[in-house]
């Protein structure tokens, strides 16, 4: 390993033939890529990072480009050049160039690189990007940037899955198409996902407790989803507005719980998130399963010092059966549409963004 870092340039290997062009490597810490999402960043000026949603985007002049990185199990990641989606590629085991897109017409390209897949699938190290003519400078970030605090409808759990009935697979899922996603496209915000399936703010999926040992109220604290430690020092971003979507998780399986073991809960999220961001809005979005929690935040908001907290319901009937799920009865990309339809205006006001006329994708 110590001795690939040595040379600044290499020949460029896919597919397990080399192309004859020589190609430069760029560190994964170098300023001309910009990384949003939580990562460890290591002596070598690699990246490593586990939370869906991460991504990581930069400019170049040439025709192709590769990423030099290792996983700890198997990854998924979207890859976009020019605003434009050009498929996926897998990441696994040790170090080694994956290809990202190569026969681009030669000039300045923006290329964007997303992890699709949840932690559970495994850790990313990224040591740095290979391309065959030099890194340019990025334009200026957008300038806006919301946190998502969810669950599996926030990780866009089987959002490419053809049917309810079908069994969840790490290749169908996919965090650009779920609600979170097209809502920060349509504001021209950048996003952090800080996302779990199965998780609640109170009880995970099916926990025969009321209250779970562990769940997003511990998550938000960490660099690593997977990992207690080391902790997260929350000074990489604080976010124009952090939106929290959990609830069907913490009422699974018939139970509900109570307001006590409720407001217990979410002060803990609550605190770290005004410690952490000071008066950043925070937006509670209740799912149509956990009805109940509308009326336990409206009752948290009147407590003494909580402030900039909002609270919206999904209401049922916002999606149905017929089309808008994907695998293991979770939404679908019609489904997801739908779910940031009905959030979008209330980002807008809280906010004062203006609210875009044109149509959510």
């Amino acid at each position: 390993m110590k001795g690939w870092f040595v040379a600044m340039t290499m020949l460029f290997v896919a597919g397990g033939c080399t192309s004859g062009q020589e190609i430069r490597f760029h560190k994964a810490t170098d300023d001309a890529i910009r990384f949003t999402g939580r990562a460890a960043e290591h002596d070598d000026g690699s990246l490593s990072f586990d939370w869906i949603g991460c991504h990581f985007t930069f400019r170049f002049e040439g025709s192709r480009c590769a990423m030099r990185v290792a996983d700890t199990k198997r990854n998924y990641y979207n890859v976009f050049v020019d605003g434009q989606p050009c498929g996926k590629v897998a990441v696994e085991g040790s170090p080694s160039s994956v290809e990202l897109v190569s026969g681009l017409e030669k000039g300045p390209h923006t290329v964007l690189v997303q992890k699709r897949t949840e932690a559970e699938q495994g850790r990313t190290t990224l040591y740095g990007i290979e391309t065959d003519g030099p890194l340019l400078a990025l334009p200026p970030a957008s300038g806006r940037l919301i946190e998502f605090i969810g669950d599996s409808h926030t990780c866009g759990y089987g959002t490419e899955g053809k049917a309810p009935t079908e069994p969840f697979s790490p290749e169908t899922e996919n965090c650009d198409l779920a609600w979170a996603c097209i809502l920060a496209r349509h504001f021209d915000a950048d996003y952090v996902l800080t996302a779990h399936s199965g998780q609640g703010v109170v009880r995970n999926w099916a926990d025969t407790k009321e209250t779970s040992d562990l769940t997003m109220r511990q998550r938000i604290l960490r660099t690593f989803d997977m990992e207690e430690s080391p902790a997260w020092n929350f000074t990489a971003y604080v976010p124009d507005l952090v939106v929290i979507k959990l609830g069907t998780n913490d009422c699974s399986t018939d139970i509900v719980p109570s307001e006590e073991a409720f407001c217990e809960a979410f002060g803990q999220m609550y605190g770290v998130l005004r410690e952490k961001y000071g008066k950043v809005p925070v937006l509670y979005v209740v799912p149509e399963v956990a009805p109940a929690f509308y009326g336990y935040l409206q009752r948290f908001k009147e407590r003494p010092g909580v402030e900039n907290l909002h609270c919206i319901m999904h209401f049922g009937g916002i999606t149905n059966w017929a089309g808008d799920l994907g695998a293991g009865y979770h939404p679908n990309l019609l489904g997801q549409r739908k779910m940031a339809a009905a959030i979008i205006p209330y980002v807008a006001t809280i906010t004062g963004w203006e609210m875009p006329m044109r149509i959510i994708r």
